[in-house]
């Protein structure tokens, strides 16, 4: 079979993928900006703060709290130093009128507190993964709808795959 192509380039219809690859890239452009920015502040504001992971925590023992794994470490030995001066019991299940009850609370709001930024990690580490997916997929869809595509001839058989 054979089909008649002409040289000239058809690109009806490519304007709109055009628009959406160009939305795509520039929000993805600004999803990794965002994200960069998000974990930049909180690593300021933590490293502010001059917390210091604890000498006997699992990991990371002596390093600044600036980041998700020294945040987490120091949270992990809260937890661990609140337990043993409480005898193992936690916030709830302490007395009321027990006085270590303000001690189990205190590491549960600073556990709260690192475990927090913990999670803007996270979510500032999806935005920039999730930027370069839209960056890429913007620059996919423009890179496609810019290729000239051979129109056919009127009244010209078209080649099935």
């Amino acid at each position: 079979m054979t089909t008649t192509a002409r040289t000239t380039t058809d690109r009806t219809g490519t304007r709109g993928v055009r628009v959406v690859g160009l939305i795509a890239l520039i929000a993805g452009v600004l999803m990794i900006v965002a994200g960069a920015v998000t974990w930049a502040t909180v690593s300021s504001q933590l490293d502010a703060q001059n917390i210091t992971v604890s000498e006997d925590a699992a990991f990371l023992a002596g390093d600044t709290v600036d980041g998700p794994f020294s945040a987490y470490a120091q949270a992990q030995v809260i937890d661990e130093h609140a337990l043993a001066a409480t005898g193992g019991l936690t916030y709830a299940e302490l007395d009321r009128e027990d006085p270590l009850r303000d001690t189990a609370m205190n590491a549960s709001f600073l556990r709260a507190s690192l475990f927090t930024s913990v999670v803007a990690y996270g979510v500032s580490a999806l935005v920039v993964g999730l930027g370069v997916l839209f960056g890429l997929v913007g620059w996919s869809l423009r890179s496609l709808a810019s290729r000239p595509v051979p129109a056919v001839e009127a009244g010209a058989p078209r080649a099935t795959v």
